[in-house]
């Protein structure tokens, strides 16, 4: 019998025998909706072509040793003719413990991987609220979280002050 393959898709598959990635539990921090143009929306006679409208953040806080909440912030909207038709704010959040990586591979568990992982959760509750709204369908596209972080350090890196090399 073979030794089973690490999944890749696992922080530190196949690395240091001494790391570990565990999510303690997925829950929702805070959640808000709100429809203002219903029920005038529902007897309009309009087309539903509104623009969308979808802000991200990320945030980590260490919780104790080697536990971090992830919270992914997210914020939709729909706008018809410059007026919010429905919105809905987020707070999908996650309990995670994760030990044994070093400082830059601990950084994009919690900046990448971790908010990847909440990302399914916060989008069915968005899709879930806007039909409960009785508003047309709506499903929020996949994000790439490790573009996004990459971004992030990118940014980081360009807003750091240069190195004093005068000495």
């Amino acid at each position: 019998m073979s030794e089973p393959t690490p999944s890749a898709a696992q922080p530190g598959a196949g690395e240091d025998a001494a790391q570990a990635f565990e999510i303690k539990k997925i829950y929702v921090k805070d959640l808000s909706f709100e429809s203002p143009l219903v029920p005038a929306l529902f007897t309009e006679q309009q087309g539903w072509r509104p623009e969308f409208n979808v802000q991200l953040n990320a945030e980590s806080h260490p919780q104790g040793e080697d536990l971090f909440e992830v919270v992914l912030a997210l914020t939709v909207s729909a706008e018809l003719e410059g007026k919010t038709a429905w919105l809905v704010e987020i707070k999908q959040a996650g309990l995670f413990r994760i030990a044994g990586f070093e400082r830059d591979a601990l950084g994009q568990v919690l900046g990448s991987y971790c908010p990847n992982t909440l990302f399914p959760f916060a989008r069915e509750a968005v899709a879930d609220l806007v039909g409960k709204g009785g508003l047309p369908g709506f499903m929020l596209a996949p994000i790439n979280f490790d573009a996004l972080y990459a971004q992030h350090l990118k940014k980081v890196s360009e807003s750091a002050p240069a190195p004093d090399t005068t000495q």
